[in-house]
């Protein structure tokens, strides 16, 4: 792997953002997005609204330059004002060439919208560490980025030229990169998890060793050296931030590894358990077994059906 926690774990999850369209809309508007197994991303591109959680809490106001990342767990609402029934985006047409569709009267508000496809390792990888919402305002350390990158998205949709989708899907793709470094700057509100613990300064030396070489048989001593800590501080702090012990955190990261080779290579189940550790083929299957809920070779066979 790269030892970049944040660029193996995208790897990994085989998270791949899709730019799906968006809207123009004026007046007294509103529309549902429901929550599925995937992280929904908004940027709000000109004008501003209000994002109202089905599930509870204060409504959000989204202004010009703004992007929201949804967990995908609740569906949510982006309107006008409170009280507009809105509309699901089931319901709502597209037009076919820009894949934007038309709510209310005016063109007073246009959003962007697209989604992180988390099917392929069901998620848990990714949503575990973020939030239920992320909100980037337009004044934040990365909105420059994301600002430029949503031009770049806009400029594709109205330009249409060749390779306009795998470059939005790209675009689509850094935007939610973006967002992830906002969430390492702005830590607090991280829940536990790999994301919250590298955004530690002290954790992520021994973070990068786990990650940069995962069939090492890292012990506590070494890692807790790494964060220049004794073992029992290294462990507290560790378990505090990612939510499991240091070790707990290296099994399941081998765990991870496996499944998504799993998933696309062919290569024997002997050498994937030495790959991540494993000197026998037997110990790696029990291991598996115990973390994902069936064998590797099952695995394979379903990931592959």
């Amino acid at each position: 792997m790269s030892a970049d926690p944040l660029s193996d774990a995208l790897a990994v999850a085989d998270a791949r953002s899709v730019f799906s369209g968006g809207f123009t809309a004026g007046g007294a508007w509103a529309i549902r997005l429901r929550g599925r197994d995937k992280l929904k991303v908004n940027a709000v591109v000109r004008g501003g609204c209000l994002l109202v959680r089905e599930g509870g809490g204060e409504p959000v106001k989204l202004s010009e330059g703004d992007v929201v990342v949804s967990d995908g767990r609740q569906s949510y609402v982006l309107c006008s004002a409170l009280g507009v029934e809105p509309l699901d985006s089931g319901d709502v047409s597209m037009e076919p060439g820009t894949r934007m569709a038309r709510l209310g009267h005016g063109e007073e508000v246009a959003c962007v919208s697209g989604h992180i496809d988390l099917s392929r390792d069901s998620g848990e990888l990714l949503r575990r560490a973020l939030p239920e919402l992320i909100h980037v305002r337009a004044d934040a350390a990365e909105a420059p980025v994301l600002r430029w990158l949503i031009d770049q998205l806009v400029g594709e949709m109205k330009t249409r030229r060749a390779g306009v989708e795998f470059a939005s899907d790209q675009l689509a793709q850094l935007m939610f990169v973006q967002v992830l470094r906002v969430c390492l700057s702005e830590s607090d509100g991280l829940p536990s998890g790999w994301l919250r613990a590298l955004a530690d300064e002290r954790l992520a030396p021994a973070l990068r060793l786990m990650h940069g070489d995962p069939g090492h048989p890292w012990q506590l001593e070494e890692l807790a050296r790494a964060a220049s800590m004794s073992r029992t501080t290294f462990a507290v702090r560790f378990k505090e931030a990612a939510g499991v012990p240091p070790l707990t955190y290296l099994l399941n990261w081998r765990m991870s590894l496996a499944a998504r080779a799993l998933r696309q290579d062919t290569a024997p189940v002997a050498a994937l358990a030495r790959s991540v550790g494993y000197t026998s083929e037997s110990a790696f299957s029990n291991a598996f077994k115990r973390s994902v809920g069936v064998a590797p070779r099952r695995y394979r066979e379903s990931a592959r059906s």
